[in-house]
């Protein structure tokens, strides 16, 4: 069994951050602002995370920012709740095969943020089990809603929906209004949604589903990013039930998987879990059929 290194490490600008690694994959969460996971990938190699040089190292400020790499929000979207800055400093401790970022309570939504992340000591594997705790005084209505920017130049697959429901559907999709369905970096295949991410490509594009399997995967940098999560039938989810939704523009794409709606009473917590799994040498696919013979078989290992 392999070792798990976990060190302070000052990383672009940011002074605290820890760094977790079992010397396959790396990843670093920053403490100076957070919760946030800035950077994921093979040890030396590219950050599956965009990063944003506009707004990487910076500290404090009333101003929402974006920073890149992985955040934890709660939804339905809402401009004031959804966008409360995490500029500031967060607690943190180590735990076994990795480490917990504790923020404080936001001050107007009275939410309070946790990311507990484990790191598999042989392989390239981390679990994200993410926290929101109601600190207020009423009960609130949320999802959790978990949400990884990638590096631009990446191909999307999701898996659309199998169940057979009869003469009844087994899916939808929902659209935002900034959404075209004739993009040129989407395809609606027999069992496939791929979406590019597009550098040249300005416009934004949006949808979400309810996500059945439980997984997407992004190639990039010829690795191939699984995220893994577990769809609850029989709950509501957010934007016309989506528990997975995607988002792109020129640059980056985002990668965002949801918990169902629930009422949070005081001082009651729901968690949410994701699992990245990180492939070298996988080839991008060009079609559905290599979707199955490539990607396919990886899922799940």
């Amino acid at each position: 069994m392999g070792e798990i290194i976990i060190k302070k490490v000052e990383y672009k600008g940011w002074k605290n951050c820890i760094e977790i690694t079992n010397g396959i994959i790396d990843l670093v969460a920053t403490t100076d602002v957070g919760p946030r996971i800035i950077r994921f990938g093979f040890v030396g190699r590219e950050n599956e995370f965009v990063e944003f040089s506009e707004d990487i190292g910076k500290i404090g400020s009333e101003e929402y920012r974006f920073y890149g790499g992985h955040r934890l929000w709660h939804g339905p979207e809402d401009l004031v709740r959804t966008y409360q800055p995490d500029n500031s400093k967060v607690a943190w401790r180590k735990k076994k095969y990795g480490i917990v970022l504790i923020q404080d309570t936001e001050p107007q939504s009275h939410i309070k943020k946790e990311m507990e992340i484990s790191m598999s000591p042989d392989s390239a594997k981390v679990t994200i089990l993410h926290r929101l705790t109601n600190k207020g005084l009423w009960e609130v209505e949320l999802a959790p809603w978990a949400i990884s920017m990638m590096a631009p130049g990446g191909l999307e697959i999701v898996p659309l929906n199998t169940r057979d429901a009869g003469k009844l559907h087994n899916g939808s999709i929902s659209l935002w209004s900034y959404t075209r369905m004739n993009d040129k970096r989407v395809n609606w295949g027999e069992k496939y949604i791929t979406l590019a991410q597009d550098e040249k490509n300005e416009a934004a594009f949006k949808i979400g589903m309810p996500n059945e399997a439980g997984w997407a995967a992004y190639a990039n940098h010829g690795h191939l990013a699984v995220v893994q999560y577990t769809h609850e039938d029989g709950y509501e989810y957010p934007d016309g039930n989506c528990s997975y939704e995607t988002y792109t523009n020129n640059r980056f794409l985002e990668m965002e998987t949801l918990g169902p709606i629930c009422l949070l009473d005081p001082d009651e917590t729901v968690e949410h879990t994701e699992t990245w799994t990180l492939y070298d040498n996988v080839e991008r696919p060009k079609n559905e059929k290599d979707i199955d013979s490539i990607i396919v078989p990886l899922i799940g290992k």
